[in-house]
This record gives structure tokens, C-alpha cells and sequence, in this order.
């Protein structure tokens, strides 16, 4: 009976050796070099857009970044380029399908095809369902699901035609659980968390590689510039102190080098953060238990009123806590990743 126990172990040990010997192989073979590969990442003038740029350019890459914001895409190519990086940078809205044709083939005439493609250009607005308009779903439709689709159209061609590309798509833990109070973001990244694990599906016989990252929240410094509703205050106030808790946010830094580890290896699906692997496993195992626990926490959150519908910039909301060292990690990360 014991040498029958000790064989079983044995051959678990050896099958479990064998599974990571041909995962570590599969991961060497797939492994993709950014030295002197044209990288094109929307929304890369500010937040994790631009500290994904950093990162990048530190790999050789040769980078184009975009944004409708034209100071800070200003700076973000000053920043990147007296770190010796090769930059384009483009003033578009990538919700304009005109406008990412234009973009994407002046990027092909002044240095070949997009090979990486990183998209990240995100919007979000915090609120009460109660003061959410029909236009709050359609701009994060057009955001996080048309614009993704408009540049990745864009560029498979040339990919298919080389026999390789990676495309990375930043979705959220709010496209695999539905978070009280962002609603239309929520939607829009379930729709870009579908159609990025669909591509891959389609695209892997053509050597392309495209990978979903569904980040928990993270110390970009981006809070100030999401949009709040309601009683702003409050809704700015609860957003940035998440938001800065080290226990609960991961850090800018941390997460771009696991996306970039991600892209280089063509990761399926990485999910950043312990709490956000852990409610999304949670979704997957009890999915009605995981939306009345969110009704529970939307308890909790301001309800409607304020300025209603009308929308402002979290830096319009500011309290004595979100300026008191409480929020301090994301006024750091604000100041360091071109967020003011």
C-alpha cells in the first residue's frame, strides 16, 4: 500500500514538473522583444497611459501616445523625450473612427505598422444610478468599447500580414463585477472584456496576441480628473480615499510592469490586485451572492441629489479629507504621472 501511495506521488510530482516545464517553454516561445517596435497607446499622456509609456521607452520602444487633452500630451512628449525616447504624439479622440485612421496611418508613414497596441483611454463618471443620463452609458460605450474596436481594425491588418502584433486592452474589475455607483463604466468594460477575449480567440492563428487586464483600483492619481454627479463632494471624497489606501490600491508603477510582463509573454487575461482577484473570483463562484453583497455596499454610498445630473472633475469637489495626508499617495501619484 505505501509503495503503491509513493509511486501516485511519483507521477503527480512528475505530471506537475512536466506542466510547468511546458508552460515556462510555451512562455519563452511566445516572449516578444519592444526594442525598436512602434508602440501605440491611447490615452499615454497621463495616469497608467503614461507610466505604461515610461516603461515601453525604457525597452527601446518607439512610442505614440494620444490624447484629446493638448497640455498634457505636450508634456507627457517633453517628459518622454528628455528621457530619450522617440515620440509621436497625436491630439485625437479615439472615439472618432476618422480620427484613428488619420492617427494610425501617420504613425505607418513616418515609422512602419503599429506592432504594440496598448488601449487604455478610459473615462469614468461617479455617481448614483439616479443621476446617470443616457449620454453617461453612450460616452463609455464609444470610449472603452468603439474606440478599442476602431484601433485594433486599424492595425490587425498589418499584424496579420507580419504573422505577429500584440494588442493589450485595459478593462477593469468593474467589466467582471458591476460596481455600485459606475454603472455606465461597469457596462462598457463588460463589452470590452467580451470582445477582447473574442479577438484573441479568432486571432491567435495569425500569431496575434491579445490580452484583457482587468485592474482593481490603482494610485495613478487619475481621481482628480474622473468626473463626479450628485453630491460631488461625498462621491470625490469615498473615490480618492479608496483610491489612496495602499491595503486596497495597487501602486502605478507595480501594475504597468506586470501589463507590459503581460503583453510580452501574450497573456490571455491578468487580473491586477488581491481584493480584485478575489471579488471576481467571488462573482465566478456565487454570481447573484457577489451583486446583493454590491447592493449592500451601495448602501453605504451617497445617494442622489447635489447638482444632480450635471457633472464636474474631482478636482472641483475637493474636501478637507481628500486634501489632508489621508489621500497623500494619490496627490504624489498626480503630481508624478501629469494628472494636474
Amino acid at each position: 500500500m505505501q509503495q503503491k501511495t509513493k509511486t501516485s506521488l511519483l507521477l503527480a510530482g512528475a505530471g506537475v514538473g512536466a506542466l510547468l516545464a511546458l508552460r515556462s517553454y510555451s512562455r519563452r516561445k511566445k516572449e516578444f522583444s519592444f526594442k525598436d517596435r512602434t508602440v501605440l497607446i491611447t490615452g499615454g499622456s497621463r495616469g497608467l497611459g503614461l507610466v505604461l509609456a515610461r516603461m515601453f521607452a525604457e525597452q527601446g520602444a518607439n512610442i505614440a501616445i494620444c490624447s484629446r487633452t493638448q497640455h498634457q500630451l505636450d508634456a507627457a512628449r517633453e517628459e518622454l523625450e528628455a528621457g530619450g525616447a522617440n515620440v509621436l504624439a497625436f491630439n485625437c479622440d479615439v472615439s472618432d473612427q476618422g480620427q484613428v485612421k488619420t492617427m494610425i496611418q501617420e504613425i505607418k508613414d513616418q515609422w512602419g505598422p503599429v506592432e504594440v497596441l496598448i488601449n487604455n483611454a478610459g473615462i469614468i463618471a461617479a455617481g448614483p444610478l439616479e443621476e446617470m443620463r443616457l449620454e453617461d452609458f453612450e460616452e463609455a460605450m464609444k470610449v472603452h468599447y468603439w474606440a478599442s474596436l476602431y484601433t485594433m481594425l486599424e492595425v490587425i491588418p498589418d499584424m496579420k500580414s507580419r504573422g505577429e502584433g500584440r494588442i493589450v486592452n485595459i478593462a477593469s474589475i468593474g467589466g467582471k463585477v458591476s460596481v455600485p455607483h459606475l454603472v455606465p463604466y461597469s457596462g462598457s468594460k463588460f463589452a470590452l472584456v467580451g470582445m477582447s477575449e473574442g479577438f484573441r480567440s479568432e486571432l491567435l492563428k495569425d500569431g496575434i496576441y491579445v490580452t484583457t487586464i482587468n485592474p482593481g483600483l490603482m494610485r495613478t492619481g487619475s481621481a482628480r480628473n474622473a468626473f463626479v454627479k450628485g453630491q460631488t463632494e461625498k462621491e470625490y471624497t469615498a473615490f480618492a480615499l479608496l483610491d489612496a489606501n495602499p491595503m486596497i490600491s495597487l501602486a502605478a508603477d507595480s501594475a504597468a510592469r506586470k501589463i507590459v510582463d503581460a503583453c510580452r509573454y501574450g497573456e490571455a487575461e491578468v487580473t491586477l490586485g488581491f481584493n480584485a482577484k478575489f471579488i471576481s473570483t467571488l462573482h465566478g463562484l456565487f454570481p447573484g451572492t457577489t451583486a446583493d453583497l454590491m447592493g449592500l455596499v451601495n448602501l453605504f454610498l451617497p445617494g442622489p441629489g447635489g447638482i444632480g445630473q450635471e457633472r464636474v472633475r474631482g478636482y472641483e469637489s475637493e474636501t478637507e479629507l481628500t486634501q489632508s495626508p489621508l489621500n497623500a499617495p494619490n496627490q504624489k501619484a498626480a503630481r508624478e504621472n501629469n494628472e494636474l
